[in-house]
């Protein structure tokens, strides 16, 4: 009978312990994840930065810390993320965070949608693309998928063709017609808005056009559709995809309150996906 008892106390102590060391553990990745109590995101200047901050006093009364990390280009938020430097990010389409981790070899997911950045055509010397001159300098992003999205959007402008089904695999050396000789020059993204003067034309991300006080309604001359496949996404590494702490972000994000912020501060430029 003793002998009984002491085995099942033992069994007990063990489960206990057992119970404890998984407590442990779960609380050591969360801490790991929040980095020091903070849950980090990255994000691009413009528009995604200012999303984030409404986020984030909302997260405050959630009792949820959030600390914004800015970067101004579009290949560093995702290595950053993936180095274990930030815990999320918000800045990319779904076709260039695909390629992305298909080039690099990041363990990252996709957990949420967030909105749709329409890409427009801008220009200071032209009102409309049929204007545009034969020869023209016509700029576009030097990365592969926001260039081939750029080609797309230039051949539904009309003003090129691209071979068919290629889509944002596109690239300049995929133009099968363009009757105009247009020149197409691949810039980085981020700069376009402040090269504009030196270009006829140019294909730029919604947020860059913003950040250079531009509007996507009043200025473009030409811009994608409301129904863009292009829809911006919230990132994480897979390893963490299923913590309570990233599904809370999710949630804040994606709420009423953050939903009408979009809508009067971009004033239909930005489209939210809920």
């Amino acid at each position: 009978m003793k002998k009984w008892l002491f085995t099942g106390l033992l069994i007990l102590v063990l489960t206990v312990l057992a119970a404890c060391g998984g407590k442990e553990k779960s609380e050591e990745a969360n801490e790991d994840l929040l980095s020091d109590g903070v849950l980090t995101v990255g994000v691009t200047a413009g528009p995604h930065e200012e999303i984030v901050e409404k986020v984030k006093e909302l997260a405050e009364i959630d009792g949820l810390k959030i600390e914004l990390q800015v970067f101004s280009d579009y290949v560093m938020p995702n290595v950053a993320l993936a180095e274990k430097e930030i815990d999320l990010n918000i800045f990319q389409t779904i076709p260039f965070f695909e390629q992305m981790k298909k080039d690099r070899n990041l363990d990252l997911v996709a957990v949420g949608k967030t909105v749709t950045f329409p890409m427009g055509i801008y220009s200071n010397q032209v009102k409309d693309v049929n204007e545009l001159p034969d020869g023209a300098k016509i700029g576009l992003p030097n990365d592969p998928t926001q260039g081939g999205r750029a080609l797309m959007l230039f051949e539904s402008a009309g003003m090129i063709k691209i071979k068919e089904g290629l889509d944002t695999n596109a690239t300049i050396h995929d133009i099968t017609e363009n009757t105009k000789n247009f020149q197409f020059i691949e810039l980085d993204a981020a700069q376009i808005p402040r090269q504009l003067n030196e270009l006829e034309a140019a294909a730029i991300n919604t947020n860059f056009v913003i950040d250079a006080g531009l509007s996507p309604a009043d200025d473009s001359i030409f811009i994608e559709s409301k129904d863009s496949p292009f829809v911006n996404i919230i990132a994480a590494r897979t390893e963490s995809k299923d913590e309570e702490v990233i599904q809370q972000f999710v949630d804040l994000y994606r709420s009423e309150e953050v939903k009408q912020f979009i809508e009067e501060r971009f004033d239909g430029s930005l489209i939210p996906s809920w």
